[in-house]
C-alpha cells in the first residue's frame, strides 16, 4: 500500500525526519530525541505537521440548526466569529464517531476539523445526516490546505516573527478563537498543553512557511512527543481513549456533552438511558515500570483498563488514562497488571502537566 504523504514530506526527510506509518500516512515520528522535543515544546516552541487533519466547510442557510442536532455540544456557545468548540459526534447508540473543532464563521458557515484516521467516516456521516435533515447544505472538505500547529510558550511570537503581520491581527486572539488571514486560517488551539496556534495554509505555501519557522529558530516535533504532550496534557486520542464502542461520558468527555438544554441531538437518547458505569481518570505509577494502552486496572469496585500510557518527561514518572468503574475516587490507590507483577498506581485527576510544569501532586 502506498502511504499518503503531506506537502512537508520532503521537509522531513531533508531534516533528518524518523519516518513511519500513522493511520496510511507516512508521517514524522521523531527528529532524534523525543525527550528532548518534548521538553523543546514545555519550555520553549515547536512545530508540528498536522497536515493530514481534515478541514471541512459547512456553508448554507439553516447550518447552525443542523450542527445543534449533529454535534454532542452546543453550537449554541459560539456567537463571536471565529469562535471555537470542541466537540464529540456521537451515533445513535451514543458511541463517539470522533472528537471534532467547530469554528463559527458567519450564520452561513462554520468551519470544522476533524481527525486524519476518521475523515472519511466523518465526511459520509455528515453528508448522510444532512440529506436528511439539511439537504440545502454544502460540505466540502479543502484537502488543498495544509496545517502546522506551533506550540510553546514562545510559540506566538515566533509566529509573529516568522509572518509579517500576523502579530496585529491574532495578539488580542483569545484562546480557542480563529481568524483569516488572506488564504491562511490563524486558530490560537492546540493538542499540547501550551499556548500556540495551529495554522490552515495552502499546500504549496507550506514548505516555505515551515522553512521560515525554522530558520526563526522553531524546531521539528514528531508525533512522539505529541503523544506524550497531550497526554501529559489529559487530552483525549481517538481509538484509544474513545470510539464508536464507548460514550463520551465514559471518556472523559462529560464536560463537551450538552443535556441541559431542551434541544435534541444524535445520541442524546441513548446517553441519557444508559447513565456511565465506567469514567476516565488518570494514573501516575508509584513503582518502577511503564503504563501503557490495555493493561488491565484491578481496583475495589473492579477492573478497569488503561487507554493511554507512556512515561511523562515532565513528571519523570509513568502516567496513564484509565477507564475504571465510576465508583474509584481520586487519591485511591489501584493495582496495574503489568506483564507478570501488580503494580501499585495512584488515582488522580488529570491533566498531568501543562503551560510548561507538572500540575499533579502525589
Amino acid at each position: 500500500m502506498t502511504l499518503k504523504t503531506t506537502p512537508l514530506n520532503a521537509a522531513h526527510r531533508a531534516m533528518g525526519a524518523k519516518m513511519v506509518d500513522f493511520g496510511g500516512w507516512d508521517m514524522p515520528v521523531n527528529y532524534g530525541s523525543q525527550i528532548d522535543e518534548h521538553h523543546q515544546v514545555r519550555n520553549d516552541c515547536g512545530m508540528f505537521d498536522v497536515s493530514h487533519m481534515r478541514v471541512l466547510d459547512m456553508k448554507g442557510e439553516g447550518v447552525r440548526d443542523f450542527l445543534r442536532y449533529l454535534l454532542a455540544n452546543n453550537v449554541d456557545k459560539l456567537t463571536m466569529p471565529g469562535k471555537a468548540l470542541y466537540s464529540a459526534m456521537l451515533l445513535e447508540n451514543g458511541g463517539v464517531i470522533d472528537d471534532l473543532i467547530v469554528y463559527f464563521m458567519n450564520e452561513n458557515w462554520f468551519r470544522i476539523v476533524v481527525n486524519a484516521g476518521t475523515a472519511d467516516k466523518d465526511i459520509a456521516w455528515m453528508k448522510k445526516q444532512a440529506e436528511l435533515h439539511a439537504p440545502q447544505l454544502d460540505i466540502a472538505d479543502h484537502p488543498e490546505l495544509a496545517m502546522i500547529a506551533v506550540q510553546g510558550p514562545n510559540a506566538r511570537a515566533k509566529v509573529w516573527d516568522a509572518l509579517p503581520g500576523s502579530r496585529e491581527l491574532t495578539e488580542k486572539l483569545i484562546p480557542f478563537s480563529a481568524v483569516e488571514m488572506g488564504a491562511m486560517f490563524i486558530a490560537r488551539t492546540g493538542y499540547t498543553g501550551e499556548d500556540g496556534f495551529e495554522i490552515m495554509i495552502p499546500a504549496k505555501a507550506a514548505p516555505f512557511f515551515w522553512a521560515t519557522l525554522a530558520e526563526k529558530g522553531v524546531k521539528p516535533i514528531g508525533l512522539g512527543a505529541r503523544d506524550t504532550l497531550r497526554l501529559e496534557a489529559g487530552m483525549n486520542l481517538y481509538g484509544q481513549d474513545m470510539d464508536e464502542s464507548v460514550g463520551p461520558l465514559e471518556s472523559g468527555l462529560a464536560w463537551t456533552v450538552d443535556l441541559k438544554s431542551p434541544r435534541d441531538f444524535i445520541g442524546k437518547q441513548a446517553l441519557l438511558a444508559h447513565p456511565p458505569t465506567h469514567k476516565l481518570v488518570g494514573l501516575v505509577l508509584l513503582d518502577r515500570g511503564v503504563l501503557r494502552g490495555h493493561q488491565q486496572v484491578h481496583t475495589a469496585h473492579g477492573n478497569g483498563e488503561i487507554t493511554s500510557g507512556s512515561f511523562s518527561p515532565t513528571l519523570e514518572k509513568s502516567i496513564a488514562l484509565a477507564r475504571v468503574p465510576v465508583e474509584v475516587t481520586i487519591g485511591d490507590t489501584v493495582q496495574v497488571a503489568i506483564r507478570d507483577k501488580m503494580l501499585s498506581a495512584q488515582v488522580v485527576k488529570y491533566p498531568f502537566a501543562r503551560n510548561g510544569k507538572a500540575v499533579v501532586s502525589l
